[in-house]
């Protein structure tokens, strides 16, 4: 899952042959995964031991593999005379959960598109070294995490406060964060001004699910909140539905007999897929992929 432009991305591989599928909201999205998980290698390379990963890991590594990706990665500060201009953003993901982080300038706001964030503010640009410093300097001073697990920005992603009390809340944490400038921050890091980035419309947390018998979608400030999550897949396990939102790695499909479900599409990495047509869809009820509550409950049986 990518988000290079403002609609999300899937990006297959079957051999040396991969391509690309843009998704759009309204549209169905179904698969069946079949055999075993196996490990998705690292930096472009097979794992060299073909290695079978846990159905509920998120890495979709080998500890190997996952160990020689995390070594040439910017969080591992093994980069320190990378030559881009980096910025310093501020991110709100919902009610109580901000974080502040780096990213490379090139790349937009593809990243804060890809961790799920609400809305953001640009906070500085600079050097790796000075970006990082600040980073550090602004979690320490403000008491906030270098990240959210993603079951919380599920768990409020369908309740979330209008869009004046988004910007309220960004405003307010690049206040805070400016008024540090001067004490720790770097010379060469370069403060950018307050601009609030709502992303509510590019992830559709607008739109609710369409019934059945509307001609199209209706809109609203927060599409009606999932309850469930897709906890891993299974052999033979079928995921079909309808994309009514998504955010960061995560899915919102429209399923059978109503309600929304959350794909976290870092689950279906290093699986064999198999699509799932109209056809199919129908005789596919008895197959089963484990659901649990978004809220912290129990595992339930599955929809699919």
């Amino acid at each position: 899952m990518r988000w290079p432009r403002e609609v999300p991305e899937l990006g297959w591989s079957r051999g040396g042959d991969r391509r690309v599928s843009v998704l759009a909201y309204g549209a169905g999205l179904g698969f069946r995964a079949v055999g075993e998980r196996h490990c998705v290698g690292a930096r472009g390379n097979v794992c060299p031991l073909g290695a079978v990963v846990p159905g509920r890991s998120t890495g979709g590594r080998c500890a190997e593999c996952a160990r020689l990706d995390r070594a040439h990665s910017v969080a591992a500060d093994t980069m320190a005379d990378d030559p881009r201009t980096y910025r310093v953003y501020l991110a709100w993901f919902g009610p109580g959960m901000v974080k502040v982080g780096i990213t490379g300038e090139e790349r937009g706001a593809a990243r804060l598109r890809e961790q799920g964030a609400v809305a953001f503010s640009w906070l500085g640009r600079g050097p790796l070294m000075a970006a990082r410093r600040t980073e550090e300097v602004l979690r320490a001073a403000l008491g906030v995490p270098d990240r959210i697990p993603y079951a919380r920005k599920r768990a409020v992603r369908g309740q979330l406060p209008g869009p004046e009390e988004r910007a309220g809340a960004v405003a307010e944490l690049y206040g805070l964060a400016a008024a540090l400038e001067g004490r720790g921050w770097p010379e060469s890091l370069e403060r950018l001004p307050l601009e609030v980035v709502d992303q509510v419309g590019t992830f559709g947390l607008d739109r609710a699910p369409e019934p059945a018998s509307a001609p199209g979608p209706s809109a609203r400030e927060s599409a009606p909140a999932p309850v469930r999550s897709v906890r891993e897949l299974v052999d033979g396990g079928v995921v079909a539905g309808r994309l009514v939102a998504a955010a960061g790695p995560d899915l919102h499909l429209a399923v059978a007999g109503g309600g929304v479900v959350v794909l976290d599409t870092r689950l279906i990495t290093g699986w064999d897929l198999t699509a799932v047509t109209r056809a199919t869809e129908e005789t596919a009820s008895d197959v089963r992929v484990p659901l649990i509550d978004i809220g912290g409950g129990g595992v339930q049986g599955g929809l699919f």
